[in-house]
C-alpha cells in the first residue's frame, strides 16, 4: 500500500470520530445523560481493564493500572493500562528479607520466615518477616540433656554429650551428637587387663575401679593408681641421722599407713597433710645445716639419700600443680601431676641460685610402670657446699690442679625410681659463688665412692661463662659445679732455689742468733726482738725443709703445719713489737724498753692463741695433699693476722717518719740520737717490706699461670735469713766492730797496748749505746 492510500484512511478515520463525537456531544472517557458528559468508572467490576495482581485507578476521562505489593511488570513499568503483573520471589539472594540462622519461604505476592533446626526467636513467634533467631542452649534448658553420666556441651547449632570418665556411649565413642539415639554405660577397667599392676587387685565399680594393694606395696592413697613397691626401712635406722631428724620417725609412720601396714596401732596413725610434713622437713633440715653434723661423708650420702625419699615420699601425696616453700637453709620447688595418661612436655624449676629443664616424660618413668602420677623437686640448700667441699675421691685431677665448689649444692628427685641412666639427659643452671674465669666440672654426689664422694661421671659441661654453668646429666641425684683450682707446680728449678735458699738461710739465720745472744755489748730491747724474730724464722725454715712434703702420715704433717703456723705468725708478732718501740722511742720518749715477759706474751702468746683458736675451728684444715700446710679454709687465720700486723707496723712507721721530720727541724736537735733512731726505721721498715712482699707473692699461689710469682715469692722466701743478716749485723757498725774484733783475736797478732785502747773504746762505745742499741747503716 503506498503513501497516499494511508494518508487518505487516516484522514477518514478521523473526520468519523469527529463525526460520532459531535453526533454523540461527549468527549472521549465520558458518556451522555440528560444532556450531560458523564465520566466512565473503567475500574468497575464489569470492565476490567486490568490484568491479574493489577489494581485499576479510575481518572477523570481514563484510568491507570498498578501492581499489587508483591508483584511487578516483566518491562519495570509502574502505571500502564493494559496487562497482568509477575510474582516477586523475595527470597532470593539478593534481598535477604529474613535475618541470621532462618529460613525464607516465598508465597505468591509475599514471603515467610522461620528460625533453622537448633534456633528460635526471643519473642517465641514461629513465623515472622524481619529479625534473626539465636542458637538454643539446649544444655541449659533441658537438665540431663545427654542422661546420666554423661556431659552436655552446647553447640551451635544443636549440642553435643561427652561419657564421664569410667564411661563410654553405646555407639562405641566417648561422646555422641544429638541425631545419636545414645547412652552412656560404665567401663569395665579391670576386664582391659589389671591396671593395678601384679601386687594389687583390681574392683570395678561405677564409672571407676579401686585398687587394693598387697602388703608392702601402696598406691599413696590413689585408688587408681598402680601398686609400686614402698620400702618404709629407708626410714629406720639412719646412723644416728633420726636423733637430728625426729621427723623420720613420722615419715616412718606416714609410709606404713600408706602401704596398709595391718600391724600398726590405729591410735599411732599420723593423720598429717603432705604440708605438715613438709614445713617440718624443712625445719629440721635448717637446725641439722646449722650444726657441724655433716661434716662426715657417711652422714652426708644418708642425708641426701634420705631427702630423695622423702621428697619422692611427699610428692606422692600433693595436690595438683604442686608446691613452692623456702626456709632459712633451703629452698624447695615441686611440681605435681595426677591423671592416667603420662604429660608429655617439658618443665623447667628455678629456685635463686638453679634452674632444671626436664621431660615430664622422662620423670614418670616407663608406662608400664606408670604409678598413676608424676612428680619433679628441685630443693637448693644455702650451705651444704661447706660440709662437703672435700670429698672430690670421684673425680681423677689433672696435674696440679686442686677443687673447690663453686655453687649450691641442689638435690633433684623425681617420682620415676629408675633414674641410674637416663635415655633423655636432663639440664642443670647452676649459678657460680665466685664469679671467675675458671675451669668449671659438673658433678654429683656418688654414695658408693669411699662412702661419699663428688664424681664427674655422667655429667658434662655444657656451657660455662663467669655467673653460671649448664650441666648435662644422664642420672639424677645432688649435684654441684666445681671450680678447678692450680697450685704451684713441683719443677725442679723451684725446688733446688728453696733448698739452696733456705739452707744459706738457717746460716745465716744461726750466725744472727749466736750475735745477738753472745755479744753483750750490743744487747738491748731492740737486739732482744731481733733475737726472737731469728730463732722463729730458724725454726720455721728447719721444719720446712724436713717436713713440709711428709704428707704421707697426716698426723705428723698436721703437727709440721701447726709448727709452721705458729713461727711465721710469731715472726710478724716480733716485727709488729719492734714497730712499737719505735714509735716509744720517737714519739712518747720515755723508757723505750719492755719487760722481757710483755715481748714473750706477744711475740709467742699471741700466735699460740690463734693457732690454737683455728686448730679446734677446723683441726681438718692443717695439711693438703701436697703439702703440710693450712689449706683453703682456714688460710686466712694466717694471712689474716698478718695483714693487721703489716698495717698496725705501716701506721706506726708512718708516725715516727713523720715525727723525726720535725724533730730534725726543730732548733737544737740531738742530732747523735735522731740518727740513730733514722738507722733503726730504716731497718725496720726494709724488714717489713722483705716479710711482707713475701706473704704478698705467697697469695697468688692459688691459680694457673702465676710461674712468676711462684719464682719471686721462693726467692724472698728462702733468702729471708741472709736479708736478716745483711740488715741486722753488717749494716750495723757496732756489730761489724765486735766481728773485726773476735777475727782479729784469731787471725792477726796484735800488741798489748793496741788491744787495750781497742778494748777501752769499745766499750765506752758500748756504754754509751746501752739505752738506745745503737746500730749504724
Amino acid at each position: 500500500m503506498t503513501c497516499r492510500w494511508k494518508l487518505l484512511i487516516l484522514a477518514l478515520s478521523f473526520f468519523l470520530i469527529m463525526v460520532l463525537s459531535i453526533s454523540a456531544g461527549c468527549p472521549l472517557g465520558f458518556s451522555a445523560k440528560k444532556k450531560e458528559c458523564i465520566d466512565i468508572n473503567e475500574c468497575n467490576d464489569d470492565v476490567k481493564p486490568c490484568g491479574q495482581h493489577t489494581n485499576c485507578t479510575n481518572t477523570i476521562g481514563s484510568y491507570y493500572c498498578q501492581c499489587k505489593d508483591g508483584f511487578k511488570r516483566r518491562t519495570g513499568e509502574v502505571n500502564f493500562t493494559t496487562g497482568a503483573c509477575d510474582d516477586i520471589n523475595e527470597c532470593n539472594d539478593d534481598m535477604k528479607p529474613c535475618g541470621q540462622n532462618t529460613n525464607c519461604t516465598n508465597t505468591n505476592g509475599s514471603y515467610y520466615c522461620q528460625c533453622k533446626d537448633g534456633f528460635k526467636r526471643r519473642t517465641g513467634e514461629v513465623i515472622f518477616k524481619t529479625g534473626a533467631c539465636e542458637d538454643i542452649k539446649e544444655c541449659l534448658e533441658i537438665k540431663a540433656k545427654c542422661g546420666s553420666n554423661a556431659k552436655c556441651v552446647n553447640t551451635i547449632p544443636y549440642y553435643s554429650c561427652t561419657c564421664d570418665d569410667g564411661f563410654i556411649s553405646t555407639t562405641g565413642n566417648k561422646s555422641f551428637h544429638h541425631d545419636q539415639n545414645a547412652t552412656c554405660e560404665d567401663i569395665n577397667e579391670c576386664q582391659k587387663g589389671n591396671p593395678c599392676g601384679q601386687n594389687g587387685l583390681c574392683n570395678n565399680t561405677q564409672g571407676s575401679y579401686d585398687c587394693i594393694c598387697n602388703a608392702g606395696f601402696t598406691n599413696y592413697g590413689n585408688k587408681t593408681a598402680r601398686c609400686t613397691e614402698s620400702n618404709c626401712d629407708v626410714f629406720k635406722a639412719l646412723n644416728g641421722l633420726e636423733e637430728k631428724l625426729p621427723i623420720v620417725k613420722q615419715l616412718n609412720k606416714s609410709c606404713q599407713e600408706l602401704t596398709g601396714d595391718k600391724s600398726q596401732n590405729p591410735s599411732d596413725r599420723t593423720n598429717q597433710t603432705e604440708e605438715d610434713l613438709l614445713t617440718r622437713l624443712q625445719s629440721e633440715i635448717d637446725q641439722l645445716l646449722s650444726s657441724k653434723f655433716l661434716k662426715d661423708r657417711r652422714r652426708v650420702s644418708i642425708f641426701l639419700d634420705l631427702v630423695e625419699n622423702v621428697l619422692r615420699l611427699i610428692g606422692a601425696m600433693t595436690k595438683m600443680p604442686g608446691r613452692n616453700t623456702t626456709s632459712t637453709h633451703t629452698e624447695l620447688k615441686m611440681l605435681v601431676h595426677h591423671g592416667p595418661v603420662i604429660s608429655k612436655r617439658n618443665t623447667t624449676l628455678s629456685t635463686k641460685h638453679a634452674q632444671l629443664d626436664i621431660q615430664m616424660e622422662m620423670a614418670a618413668g616407663e608406662p608400664a610402670y606408670y604409678p598413676g602420677f608424676t612428680t619433679v623437686s628441685l630443693m637448693s640448700y644455702s650451705n651444704l657446699e661447706d660440709s662437703t667441699d672435700t670429698f672430690f675421691d670421684g673425680i681423677k685431677p689433672q696435674k696440679y690442679q686442686s677443687f673447690k665448689i663453686n655453687s649450691k649444692v641442689v638435690t633433684v628427685t623425681v617420682s620415676n625410681r629408675n633414674t641410674s641412666h637416663l635415655k633423655t639427659p636432663v639440664n642443670l643452671t647452676l649459678d657460680h659463688l665466685i664469679q671467675k674465669n675458671q675451669t668449671h666440672i659438673c658433678v654429683f654426689w656418688d654414695s658408693s665412692v669411699n662412702g661419699g664422694s663428688w664424681s664427674d661421671r655422667g655429667c658434662d659441661v655444657v656451657k660455662s661463662n663467669p655467673e653460671y654453668t649448664v650441666c648435662s646429666c644422664n642420672h639424677l641425684s645432688s649435684f654441684a659445679v666445681l671450680m678447678a683450682l692450680y697450685e704451684m707446680e713441683n719443677k725442679f728449678e723451684l725446688q733446688l732455689i728453696t733448698w739452696v735458699g733456705l739452707s744459706i738461710s738457717l746460716i745465716f739465720l744461726f750466725i744472727s742468733i749466736l750475735t745477738f745472744s753472745m755479744i753483750r755489748s750490743i744487747k738491748s730491747t731492740r737486739t732482744t726482738i731481733h733475737l726472737h724474730l731469728c730463732i722463729s724464722l730458724f725454726i720455721a725454715n728447719l721444719v720446712f725443709l724436713a717436713g713440709i712434703s711428709q704428707t704421707a702420715n697426716k698426723a705428723g704433717c698436721a703437727v709440721v703445719a701447726g709448727i709452721l703456723h705458729f713461727c711465721y705468725l710469731a715472726a710478724f708478732c716480733w716485727m709488729c713489737l719492734e714497730g712499737i718501740q719505735l714509735f716509744r722511742m720517737v714519739v712518747l720518749v720515755f723508757n723505750t724498753t719492755f719487760k722481757t715477759l710483755h715481748m714473750m706474751a706477744v711475740g709467742y702468746g699471741v700466735p699460740a692463741v690463734i693457732v690454737t683458736i683455728s686448730v679446734l675451728a677446723n683441726s681438718g684444715g692443717y695439711g693438703t695433699k701436697r703439702y703440710c700446710w693450712l689449706n683453703l679454709e682456714i688460710i686466712w687465720s694466717f694471712f689474716g693476722p698478718v695483714c693487721v700486723i703489716i698495717i698496725i707496723n705501716i701506721f706506726f712507721f708512718l708516725i715516727t717518719v713523720w715525727k723525726l721530720a720535725q724533730k730534725f727541724s726543730s732548733l737544737n736537735p740531738d742530732l747523735d740520737n735522731l740518727h740513730k733512731i733514722k738507722a733503726f726505721t730504716i731497718t725496720a721498715v726494709a724488714q717489713l717490706c722483705v716479710l711482707g712482699i713475701m706473704w704478698i707473692f705467697g697469695c697468688f699461689q692459688f691459680e694457673e699461670s702465676t710461674v712468676a710469682m711462684s719464682y719471686l715469692f721462693t726467692i724472698f722466701g728462702s733468702l729471708q735469713g741472709v736479708m736478716l743478716f745483711i740488715m741486722h749485723c753488717l749494716f750495723s757498725k757496732q756489730v761489724r766492730e765486735e766481728y773485726e774484733s773476735i777475727l782479729a783475736r784469731f787471725c792477726v797478732p796484735q800488741k798489748k797496748s793496741y788491744k787495750e785502747f781497742n778494748y777501752s773504746s769499745k766499750a765506752q762505745a758500748s756504754k754509751s749505746s746501752q739505752d738506745t742499741g745503737e746500730s749504724h747503716f
